[in-house]
């Protein structure tokens, strides 16, 4: 377990990603019981997900112990009445009215982790950072953070708000938050919940092709590498990709999408076996990738 930033929050080293979770209620329960049983108690999930039934499934399937998980969900994303889509909207009257509607969903009194889900420059952060603040005062939520890869929208919640968490995107093939928010967040005690931790399943070889900047034969190359270590250590590469974010001291937990029961039993016998890897490890598996940063909301 570890605590998320300054909160008193204690999660597990890999977290529960219900995005994908089946809508059929009876398999939500199994899997997220299952979880819990083996070691996960933190679950993510969002009002945006199957336009909030996804938190229904959540909040009916952790009911019978609420107290002994933590979950967090996120805010910011309004769908449109027609279905089509949704739209950006951090205002604090919407996230005052939309917490209600997550809190009646997850049939909760409280939301132990509320997340803004996005965020750019030109909202009203401060009218977003008020209303986050009020619900924290009301016991409404526990606690707040954002999740976001924009390093100056980052800056400004790290500067003007009490974040204890930023969920982004990290991994060996998206390397853009070494430069400087690992560092940034680490210094201030704001925990990292990582996403993308495994490259969409291309650096445990399931899937091919490019990936941001890399082309296909350096991903190839990347996950070869992975695999390799993996073998050295009697490991799995999916213990050894999450090792690799786990490594870093402002990473608290790493959020893996789970959707059947083969990967939860690959996901926690990961959280049982994922291997402190030594500094010279790190360093060979990240000298074999390129360097890249964030080019855009610097």
């Amino acid at each position: 377990m570890n605590t998320l930033g300054k909160s008193d929050l204690n999660v597990s080293e890999i977290s529960f990603g219900c995005m994908s979770l089946s809508e059929n209620q009876a398999q939500a329960d199994a899997l997220l019981h299952k979880a819990y049983d083996r070691g996960i108690n933190f679950f993510d999930t969002a009002d945006l997900y199957d336009k909030g039934m996804n938190e229904l499934h959540v909040g009916t399937a952790l009911k019978s112990m609420r107290q002994k998980v933590v979950i967090a969900t996120k805010v910011g994303n309004q769908w449109r009445p027609d279905g089509s889509g949704w739209d950006w909207n951090p205002s604090k009257e919407y996230i005052l009215k939309s917490v209600e509607q997550s809190l009646r969903r997850l049939q909760t009194d409280y939301i132990d982790l509320y997340q803004l889900h996005g965020g750019t420059i030109d909202d009203p952060i401060e009218e977003t950072i008020a209303a986050f603040e009020q619900l924290k005062e009301q016991g409404k939520i526990r606690w707040y953070g954002i999740s976001s890869i924009r390093p100056n929208v980052i800056r400004e919640y790290v500067k003007n708000s009490n974040i204890v968490s930023v969920m982004m995107q990290y991994s060996l093939l998206d390397n853009r938050p070494e430069e400087e928010i690992l560092a940034l967040l680490n210094e201030h005690q704001i925990s990292v919940i990582t996403r993308g931790a495994v490259a969409q399943g291309r650096l445990l070889g399931k899937k091919e092709g490019a990936y941001l900047q890399f082309t296909s034969s350096e991903v190839t190359k990347a996950a070869k590498n992975i695999g390799k270590l993996a073998d050295d250590l009697n490991k799995q590469k999916i213990d050894v990709a999450l090792a690799y974010v786990l490594s870093q001291p402002a990473v608290a937990s790493a959020v893996t999408g789970i959707r059947t029961a083969e990967q939860l039993d690959e996901a926690t016998k990961a959280l049982k076996e994922w291997p402190q890897l030594t500094e010279d490890q790190l360093v060979e598996l990240r000298q074999q990738v390129r360097t890249f940063t964030y080019d855009a909301h610097r």
